[in-house]
Order: structure tokens, then C-alpha cells, then sequence
């Protein structure tokens, strides 16, 4: 089936709370962080490097998988692709967005693509809908967290517009670094409203 022929729809909180969503992916790249303190600031490096082996990442490995609609993103929305097969609805590909007020950005907290259907357009019609969304709601950006390991993400969001706005190498664990999973903070910046100065 062609990608055209799946709709995205709207996934209701009522109905898709809780939904775990199967984050995996195999990688054989990284960006390596190296931050080094200088007496007057820090240098900051980031190079892609090799691993060894192919690393994979799998749900089953993290004590809170993702899921859709958590409890700490409580205004959250979901859209996605859902596929009916033995009376059950299967979930094939989602984004969800969660407003940060404070801040009055727009932050993408989930996006996944099953792996049969990546590569095809998906992702970027997924991601259409967050700005869509973050202009709609007079946002000035749309910010998400990836991994340095998930280069394949990081390409895809290099090419949606987004570009490196921060880095956290204790996110995860106290091993970030030495782990090639350090948080990265991404951001794609809207037109400026007129009421900004």
C-alpha cells in the first residue's frame, strides 16, 4: 500500500492514553560530545564517529517506555496512523505536541514511524501537522529532544529545519557521554509575531 493511502487522524486521549509507543531503531553512527572547560567559557565538539558494532535502542530496555498522553504532558494532542486488523486498532505511525506555555513554544514529545513504512513521507507529514499546529497557536518555536546516537533522526530533523539549540549530557544516566546517548535539543524557529520586540 502506498503511503498516500494511509489518513493521519486524530488520536483522543480518551482512547489512545497509555498507548505504548515502540521506539527502536539500530544506528552505526554517533555524534560524539566532547565538552571542554576553558578558563574563559567551554568549547563544545560534536563529530560524527562510527561505533564498533551496530548499536540498537528497544523499548523493552527502559523502565518508563514512551507512551502517549503521560500524565506530566497535560495538554497534549495526537495524531497518527492507525490500521484495523482483527478488530483491534493498530497504531502504525504518531506525533504528539504539548504546549510549553512559559515559554510559548511548542514541543514535539513523541514521533514514531513503524520501520516498514519509514522513508516514504510519513515523518515529514507527521512533523507538517506540529507546525501547522505551533503557527496556528502564534508559537514562536517548535523544540524536540532526540538522542546523538539517532543519527537517522537527527538527519530527519536537519532536514525538516530544525537546528541544535542545546545539549544535556545527564539526561539519561550519569554515563551519557561515555554512553554516545547524550540528550539534543533541537528547534525549529517560526516568523517572529508582530508583537514581539
Amino acid at each position: 500500500m502506498d503511503f498516500k493511502d494511509y489518513a493521519i487522524i486524530p488520536l483522543p486521549k480518551e482512547e489512545w492514553e497509555g498507548t505504548i509507543i515502540p521506539m527502536r531503531y539500530t544506528t552505526e553512527e554517533y555524534y560524539d560530545v566532547n565538552i571542554f572547560p576553558k578558563n574563559d567559557g567551554f568549547d563544545i565538539q560534536l563529530h560524527k564517529s562510527r561505533f564498533e558494532t551496530p548499536v540498537s535502542h528497544f523499548p523493552e530496555e527502559y523502565d518508563f517506555p514512551d507512551k502517549l498522553y503521560q500524565a506530566h504532558w497535560e495538554k497534549a494532542m495526537a495524531w497518527g496512523i492507525v490500521k484495523e486488523q482483527d478488530g483491534k486498532h493498530n497504531l502504525l505511525a504518531c506525533i504528539e505536541v504539548c504546549p510549553e506555555e512559559w515559554s510559548n513554544r511548542l514541543m514535539v514529545t513523541e514521533l514514531w514511524v513503524h520501520e516498514d513504512l519509514r522513508r516514504q513521507g510519513i515523518g515529514h507529514r507527521l512533523m507538517a501537522i506540529a507546525k501547522e499546529r505551533a503557527f496556528a497557536e502564534h508559537r514562536r518555536a517548535l523544540i524536540l529532544e532526540t538522542q546523538s546516537c539517532n543519527v537517522g533522526a537527527i538527519s530527519f530533523y536537519l532536514q525538516e529545519g530544525f537546528e541544535l539549540i542545546g545539549l544535556d549530557s545527564c539526561c539519561y544516566s550519569n554515563r551519557d557521554l561515555e554512553r554516545k546517548e547524550v540528550r539534543m535539543n533541537m528547534g525549529y524557529f517560526l516568523p517572529v509575531l508582530s508583537q514581539e520586540t
